[in-house]
């Protein structure tokens, strides 16, 4: 960080080296050989380009990265037919792609790999704080520029230390924040008649102690509307038996629910639930339920299930990088995979139109300050939609817009429905809230 003294800033680098040092054969995890992309050594030619992208393809939170192999495939053949001009050459373009396999160590095991064995330009990242937060660590421990997303601003920003007076040098991000989430649930919770009673299933983990937290989570900034918690206490990933939990809603009446559980775990509460018959009248699950696969694993009982929604084929935004709307994006998934749309397309496409157009302003692909300094003052209009690095809410952050939807349908197929966009009215919504 920036205002850290010298000693301690280098010795603390000099540990995550170390550390990276040691994680080399755990690092070469396999490439996504769907997109042709090719494993090397050595720092990069002065007309290469490398960037390294890590994300969660397997374990717990796959869904996240389901869509990956198809947005670097796109990616790299935009690239190879457009080129990209750095310093006013044209520069081939190298992309690493690593697993972290859902597993915060391993994302800053790979993370150390892509920086001291395979030497990368820039680093990108996606999905939840378990991700973002390890990578970003050590791109900023190593003087390597690191964009990230797909986590809420807050458990990546103060989880990392950041303060308003403690800016990150190297290390970039954007999405939307808490107060967004709780502003789309609460206007979901208004409009369903209920005695404002919010079941919480918070996961002990860096998501679900930020979405909790009694001083700067939910708590505070929902009950100024007259919503009040049931916390029956945060409990384990991976939990299999949620009865303790279940019965707290229930004597405590419960009428609406809320939580950011990982997918596997929401579909486990969910079916006890359901068998224990705890229905409230509306719930509104961040995570779990962002994904088809989450949801068609519920059956029938996932009708009116809600979430929030980061992006969609309606949303109005087209991409700086291909030139598509967010319909044209998610279609072409669809074509290419047969597979229903998911939010993280938008994100990880943006990504790389964030990368792009940082890299475009830098003198050389090693120019690492020049990107850092690009990331800074960026203004970039995006199919997530418009991101500016000079308008906080803190600094190196950079705000997307938030709605809500709703699941609708049955165990044949199910579509995700906006129906909450009180705060960002130029997305369009597709229906109304309606109860469980």
């Amino acid at each position: 960080m920036t205002d850290h003294q010298p000693l301690l800033a280098t010795d603390r680098r000099s540990l995550l080296k170390l550390g990276g040092l040691g994680a080399l054969g755990v690092g070469a995890a396999p490439l996504l050989s769907a997109c042709g992309i090719k494993s090397s050594s050595g720092a990069s030619g002065s007309d290469t380009v490398r960037i390294g992208y890590v994300s969660p393809q397997t374990g717990s939170l796959a869904p996240f990265g389901e869509a990956d192999a198809f947005v670097v495939s796109q990616v790299k053949k935009i690239f190879a037919q457009k080129g990209l001009k750095i310093g006013g050459k044209k520069a081939k373009v190298e992309i690493l792609v690593r697993d972290s396999q859902s597993d915060s160590k391993r994302a800053g095991d790979v993370a150390s790999d892509l920086i001291l064995k395979s030497n990368v330009d820039l680093m990108l990242v996606s999905s939840t704080p378990d991700n973002t937060n390890p990578v970003s660590d050590q791109c900023e421990a190593n003087g390597v520029p690191c964009i990230s997303t797909v986590a809420p601003w807050q458990p990546w920003f103060l989880g990392r230390g950041g303060t308003t007076s403690k800016s990150f040098e190297w290390t970039y991000h954007f999405f939307w924040g808490l107060e967004d989430v709780e502003s789309v649930y609460m206007d979901m919770w208004g409009q369903v008649d209920s005695n404002q009673k919010v079941g919480a299933i918070w996961p002990n983990d860096s998501d679900g102690n930020a979405w909790g937290d009694a001083k700067t989570g939910f708590p505070p900034v929902v009950a100024k509307k007259g919503f009040s918690i049931i916390d029956p206490g945060h409990y384990a990933d991976g939990t299999t038996d949620f009865t303790a939990q279940i019965s707290r809603f229930k004597s405590g009446n419960a009428e609406l629910l809320a939580g950011v559980p990982i997918p596997p775990d929401f579909i486990t509460f969910w079916k006890q639930a359901v068998q224990q018959q705890y229905q409230p009248k509306l719930a509104t699950i961040g995570k779990a339920l962002l994904f088809p696969s989450t949801i068609s694993a519920l059956g029938d009982t996932g009708n009116n299930l809600g979430t929030e929604v980061w992006w969609s084929p309606s949303h109005p935004f087209t991409s700086s990088l291909s030139g598509q709307s967010a319909k044209q994006l998610a279609d072409a998934y669809t074509a290419s995979t047969s597979k229903q749309w998911t939010q993280p397309i938008g994100f990880v496409h943006a990504l790389f139109e964030v990368a792009s157009a940082a890299l475009a302003k830098a003198s050389s692909p090693s120019d690492k300050k020049g990107i850092v300094k690009a990331l800074s003052t960026m203004r970039l209009s995006t199919v997530v939609g418009d991101l500016d690095w000079t308008s906080g809410p803190v600094p190196n952050v950079a705000k997307t817009p938030l709605v809500g939807g709703q699941w609708r349908g049955d165990s044949k197929g199910y579509d995700l429905v906006i129906v909450s966009n009180a705060d960002h009215p130029n997305i369009p919504a597709g229906g109304k809230v309606q109860p469980l």
